[in-house]
């Protein structure tokens, strides 16, 4: 599976950024992926070519990049219980700087360098996100909704802009909840704001898991989850965007 780290030309500067493709040439639909908080990494790079063997063009970029190249901060091979409080000591100021106007402005250099990419076809994209990247996910298809055509949050914050964000999406939305993240009657609350806006939209708690089930590399991983994370995302992208 062919991939590169490129380079994105931003209002502030030059985010860094992982790019996976299929091989064979030709032109492929983009898919926009957002990291969770710990950035681009080994099972970040082997998520997105896992989704590029499916026919697609998949760009992470570096969220941080301001404060640096990916990885941002030194990163354990697996970030296990003990680690995590360390980690995110680190990690939570950079999340923090992190303000919905850098998020919209990074999110429409993204959405610009990865549609002139030469392998990406013409045509909507898709935008996923894992833990706090599914928020960012969200808030990139509330913000270009004439370009993005579906987005996927896995245990991310989704919720966290309310119902003035869900009023803005016409994308079609899947959302794949951590039962440690979301109780049923939240779940209800969410749906029903969802509803109000009249978006189209799956939204579902994974049972048995917990905050950040799709990473191999942390104590939450549920193998489980994952492969039913991948038979509701591959369905969705298959759906609203034309393999070329």
């Amino acid at each position: 599976m062919p991939s590169k780290t490129l380079q994105i030309p931003t209002a502030d500067g030059q985010a860094d950024a992982f790019a996976a493709f299929p091989d064979g040439g030709g032109l492929h639909p983009g898919v926009l992926m957002y990291a969770d908080g710990f950035g681009i990494r080994p099972v970040l790079r082997e998520m997105a070519r896992e989704l590029a063997g499916h026919g697609y063009y998949v760009l992470v970029p570096n969220l941080f990049y301001r404060h640096g190249p990916a990885p941002v901060i030194e990163l354990p091979e697996h970030i296990g219980e003990q680690a995590r409080s360390a980690v995110f000591a680190q990690l939570m100021p950079l999340i923090e700087a992190h303000t919905t106007e850098r998020v919209l402005s990074d999110a429409d250099a993204y959405l610009r360098f990865l549609t002139t990419q030469p392998e990406v076809s013409a045509g909507p994209v898709a935008v996923t996100g894992y833990c706090i990247g599914g928020l960012l996910a969200m808030r990139t298809a509330a913000a270009q909704p004439g370009q993005v055509a579906s987005v996927a949050a896995f245990h991310g914050p989704v919720g966290a802009d309310g119902p003035d964000l869900f009023s803005k999406l016409t994308a079609e939305v899947y959302l794949g909840h951590a039962e440690g993240d979301m109780t049923l009657e939240a779940l209800g609350e969410l749906n029903q704001a969802l509803d109000a806006a009249g978006v189209g939209y799956t939204s579902e708690i994974y049972p048995g898991t917990i905050h950040g089930f799709t990473m191999s590399d942390t104590d939450a991983f549920n193998p489980a989850a994952l492969q039913r994370h991948w038979d509701r995302l591959l369905p969705l992208l298959g759906c609203t965007l034309a393999n070329s």
